[in-house]
């Protein structure tokens, strides 16, 4: 399989759409408009955003959510058999699909995957996800082990047998630390390399995606710090004889003026927070996660309602295009976004925004 993937081609800046696939979206809110993510409503996402040419779509992988009177994220559809319907029914997009190793067999993924590149004419990705989450483990009768390097030498065991089934031809064994396996072989194989994502925020996290990724998955809560992140974070790879690039996710309210963006902000963020969800929340990224820097969560806790802590895209389409440039200024390469409603925010998003980023050359829709 060439190195090079038709996803991580691109040159210009890629865009998304983040977490259509679990309920209420990146918003911890309870108003009545809050995202509904029924099947029916993510294909009709995906096929708007296949029209305007948007790059890819990026799910979590859920399975117990975070209570409060919405159960923020409690609804989730799974993501291999979501992205596989998504890309059935689409031409251009992009679909990632989000694996938590400790949960899923490696020969099984494999299969799965290189299955879902012959569906989609190569457009499904992996965002691989080494744990975090000690709710969802307690529910698969796992145990969530307490330091990082162990969940990321587990997850990269996981992987080199993933990419040893795509690349080998014929029956191997397998004798490691975590994985015994005995004339296992893996046929389809995709047929173009997949574009890979980890969203490791700690530092072996960080080693791990220099050593496998195509994409680091970073939050930009703070884009002083960010900048001088993914500037280390490039160099340790060119190191290593790597490239890798840096997506992040943001959260877009966007209106024709400031006082309707701010307005609509404090109406879904603040108003209409369900408070239990967000404590529940932070109180788990605070535990086991290292995708954000705690300091910072401490400090931004109500960015946190708006987005689950992604940038704020909040404001006029040209105020909106200003956030992308200064993410894409910051050394990002894409971003993943988010929006109270997808399907009725987008094409105003997408009428407005897309323009002025054309016209900036951020990004290309002839291209695209």
């Amino acid at each position: 399989m060439p190195s090079t993937t038709p996803f991580t081609a691109k040159e210009h800046f890629v865009l998304g759409t983040f977490t259509s696939n679990c309920s209420s979206g990146m918003t911890i809110t309870t108003v009545s408009e809050r995202w509904d993510s029924s099947w029916d409503n993510n294909l009709a996402l995906a096929k708007l955003l296949d029209e305007a040419s948007i790059d890819f779509m990026f799910p979590v992988a859920r399975w117990v959510g975070n209570g409060g009177a919405t159960n923020f994220h409690g609804n989730a559809l799974e993501s291999v058999t979501w992205a596989t319907g998504l890309l059935a029914h689409t031409q251009k997009l992009f679909v990632f699909a989000t694996i938590h190793a400790a949960m899923n067999h490696p020969v099984v993924v494999a299969k799965q995957l290189a299955t879902v590149d012959q569906i989609s004419d190569s457009r499904i990705g992996l965002n691989i996800v080494a744990g975090w989450n000690e709710p969802e483990y307690r529910a698969m009768g796992l145990t969530l082990p307490s330091d990082h390097e162990t969940r990321y030498a587990y997850a990269q065991e996981w992987f080199d047998v993933v990419q040893r089934l795509w690349t080998h031809d014929g029956r191997f064994d397998w004798e490691g630390e975590h994985f015994h396996l005995e004339q296992v072989h893996g046929d389809p194989k995709p047929r173009r390399a997949l574009p890979i994502v980890n969203a490791g925020g700690s530092q072996a996290g960080r080693e791990f995606a220099v050593r496998n990724a195509d994409y680091l998955f970073a939050s930009a809560l703070d884009l002083e710090r960010a900048r001088d992140d993914n500037a280390r974070l490039r160099s340790d790879a060119a190191a290593s004889g790597r490239e890798i690039d840096v997506l992040t996710f943001a959260h877009v309210i966007c209106r024709p003026t400031e006082r309707e963006a701010q307005d609509y902000l404090q109406y879904t963020a603040r108003d209409n927070v369900d408070r239990e969800a967000l404590d529940n929340t932070l109180r788990l990224q605070i535990a086991h996660s290292e995708s954000f820097p705690h300091d910072v969560l401490e400090r931004l806790r109500d960015r946190f309602a708006a987005g689950h802590g992604g940038y704020q895209l909040v404001g006029t389409p040209e105020r909106v295009a200003d956030g992308i440039q200064a993410l894409q200024d910051a050394g990002f390469s894409g971003a993943a976004l988010s929006f109270v409603n997808y399907i009725d925010e987008f094409p105003y998003f997408r009428d407005t925004v897309l323009p002025i980023l054309d016209d900036r050359g951020i990004r290309s829709l002839v291209a695209a």
